[in-house]
């Protein structure tokens, strides 16, 4: 298998503040209207729409980052964001309480949040690894 050149490892910022927002408008919407997915997903499409987002703010932040190490970003942020929720102090969870603190911080720790959460990074580093493949053969 070929590696991907270097100069492929440019992410594109306007792209991915595209895919930012689009992923933010997918997970509030899969909150919003948890009727359209199958009920046994309960929550956790949001999750995993979250740690991809994460993800997509990653590969903005940093768009010559290898896939490997913006994943790996993404994944550390989003466990460090779940583990933190064992901390209940009064000040922060008075943050947690606001619309936005509930959703950038959430609210509880749940240990099933992070397999949601690999899994929308492992989706979003695969969608990455078949997309810069396909431009570098051309296809």
């Amino acid at each position: 298998m070929e590696a991907i050149p270097r100069s492929m490892h440019r992410r594109s910022r306007p792209l991915y503040a595209f895919l930012v927002l689009a992923v933010i408008a997918a997970g509030l919407a899969s909150r919003r209207y948890p009727f359209l997915l199958p009920a046994q997903l309960d929550k956790y499409p949001g999750d995993a729409l979250w740690a991809l987002m994460v993800m997509m703010l990653c590969g903005f932040a940093k768009p010559g980052w290898p896939i490997a190490r913006t994943a790996g970003a993404a994944l550390a942020t989003s466990f460090a964001v779940e583990f933190s929720q064992l901390y209940q102090a009064d000040w922060i969870n008075a943050v947690r309480h606001t619309t936005l603190g509930h959703l950038v911080l959430g609210s509880g720790f749940n240990a099933m949040d992070l397999l949601a959460y690999s899994a929308g990074v492992a989706v979003g580093a695969a969608a990455e690894l078949l997309m810069w493949r396909r431009a570098s053969t051309g296809q």
